[in-house]
């Protein structure tokens, strides 16, 4: 990041509530979490028990999209919204390293991450990232914001990142409208790349786990796969279409994965033009 490229709010951590983006962080291996974080997590866990794998298998599809739409669709441009706290590689690690001079936009609306990513997500001489702190269901503030005008060019192509936060929406509806709204702003040539919960895999695990979410004010919505589908409506899927994210052009690590233990749909698509 540079001097100027952050929308700065003020830091309220609230740490005595659990929180979606220090969960993952959690049961990730993280450190950056409160005691009210792992109590929700161990009890997440004990009847998720999957969830860490299944969550490492979604960090791994990030790395193989975003790998994807660098190396092989020629993408230069990203907005990542969701972002969670800064598990290395981060999105700007692996779309730099295929394009030294790719320019990385990070959202997210915790200030936790906010301040992890002043400190960690850090741009290549060539290229640049931001951060800008607002919510998902606020498309306008995010494409007005300085952070994104100065950092991305609207008028090239730009591969909107939705990993694992359209769960946190829990009306269909609603996150249609969602990534209508951003999508409509992005000019042909560009890019929508998501994941999202599902029970498909494993029905009772998943339900039981995300009622132990609700129950920690955390309220969330595994989709089958047509509705995960419905949300790439008006968009040129690219293959293998929607799929568990292990089964996503996966790499050998993935392809040993059992699909019950993957409880994330995901899918790319371009916007024709």
């Amino acid at each position: 990041m540079k001097p100027g490229e952050n929308d700065t709010p003020s830091i309220e951590l609230r740490t005595e509530v659990p929180h979606s983006a220090r969960i993952y962080d959690y049961l990730l291996g993280g450190k950056d979490n409160f005691p009210a974080d792992r109590e929700a997590s161990t009890e997440i866990a004990r009847v998720w028990p999957n969830l860490p794998r299944s969550m490492r298998a979604n960090r791994s599809f990030m790395r193989r999209v975003t790998h994807h739409l660098a190396a092989e669709r020629g993408v230069r441009q990203f907005l990542d919204i969701g972002t969670g706290l800064p598990t290395s590689p981060n999105l700007h690690e692996v779309a730099q390293g295929v394009h030294p001079d790719a320019r990385i936009v990070y959202v997210d609306n915790d200030p936790m991450v906010l301040v992890h990513a002043r400190a960690l997500l850090t741009s290549t001489p060539e290229g640049r990232t931001a951060y800008i702190d607002a919510d998902l269901r606020d498309p306008h503030t995010i494409l007005d914001a300085p952070a994104l005008r100065g950092t991305l060019d609207l008028k090239q192509p730009v591969a909107l990142s939705l990993i694992a936060v359209l769960q946190f929406v829990t009306d269909q509806a609603e996150a249609r409208a969602i990534i209508d709204g951003l999508m409509r702003h992005l000019v042909p040539g560009s890019f929508l790349a998501l994941s999202t919960v599902t029970a498909d895999s494993a029905p009772d695990e998943v339900h039981s786990g995300i009622a132990a979410y609700e129950a920690r004010g955390i309220p969330e919505l595994a989709r089958d796969k047509a509705q995960v589908e419905e949300l790439f409506q008006g968009l040129e899927l690219a293959e293998p279409g929607v799929a568990l994210v292990h089964r996503w052009q996966p790499d050998e690590e993935s392809r040993a994965i059992d699909d019950a233990q993957v409880h994330m749909y995901g899918g790319v698509a371009r916007k024709a033009g």
